[in-house]
């Protein structure tokens, strides 16, 4: 019976591990490749994290990686002041705008929503961590068909055991009152966004700016 189980779980375990990898390698960019979208509306992203400066933290980095990877990104600043001269104050409502209004006021041909679920410090007795993470979905605005969607998290990656018991107290301390005084949780949404929303094999595709563009 010992042996029995420990295959059946060593089975499981194979079929778990092929099931993700299929997963990862099987997303379909058929409508992605037809749509060829060349400008992405970037919407102030949803925040379910604790932090109130997740959404315009993390707004202020996508800007780099959507137009190193070939596309037109409408100016993040000056979307969020539309939206807000007509009355949506926050991202909940900006995001229930219907596609083909915001194609009406901003001619895009594909709009991103961002959702950011973790930002910031978490606290451990003898250590700390920042950590972002973010998922994204890019959605046809002519038609309200799924294009991509992917999800990506980045920590500060410190190490807070070099020094001992007395170093990791120190170093934590330390990361706390920076947390306090400024926003650590933005380097590391950087990271974030850039593993997100760069052009990479299971990401987005490079667009008509990039060289790159439909070379495979």
């Amino acid at each position: 019976m010992f042996i029995t189980i420990n295959r059946i779980s060593l089975l499981a375990f194979f079929l778990l591990l092929t099931g993700c990898v299929a997963t990862q390698k099987d997303i379909d960019y058929t409508a992605y490749r037809q749509s060829k979208p060349r400008s992405i509306l970037v919407l102030p992203p949803l925040n379910n994290s604790p932090d109130i400066r997740a959404t315009y933290s993390f707004l202020s980095t996508v800007t780099k990686p959507l137009a190193e990877a070939g596309y037109y990104v409408f100016p993040v600043a000056l979307v969020d002041q539309t939206f807000r001269e007509n009355g949506l104050l926050n991202p909940g409502e900006m995001h229930q705008v219907p596609l083909d209004k915001l194609r009406e006021i901003f001619g895009a041909d594909a709009t991103l929503y961002i959702t950011v679920t973790q930002y910031g410090s978490s606290y451990l007795i003898l250590s700390s961590e920042v950590r972002v993470t973010a998922n994204a979905k890019l959605v046809d605005n002519r038609n309200g068909q799924l294009l991509w969607q992917g999800m990506a998290t980045a920590t500060d990656e410190g190490n807070n055991n070099g020094g001992g018991l007395v170093g990791a107290l120190l170093s934590a301390l330390i990361k706390q009152v920076i947390s306090n005084v400024g926003d650590p949780g933005h380097v590391v949404a950087r990271k974030t966004s850039n593993r997100l929303l760069k052009a990479s094999p299971n990401g987005l595709l490079y667009g008509p700016r990039s060289p790159l563009y439909e070379v495979n």
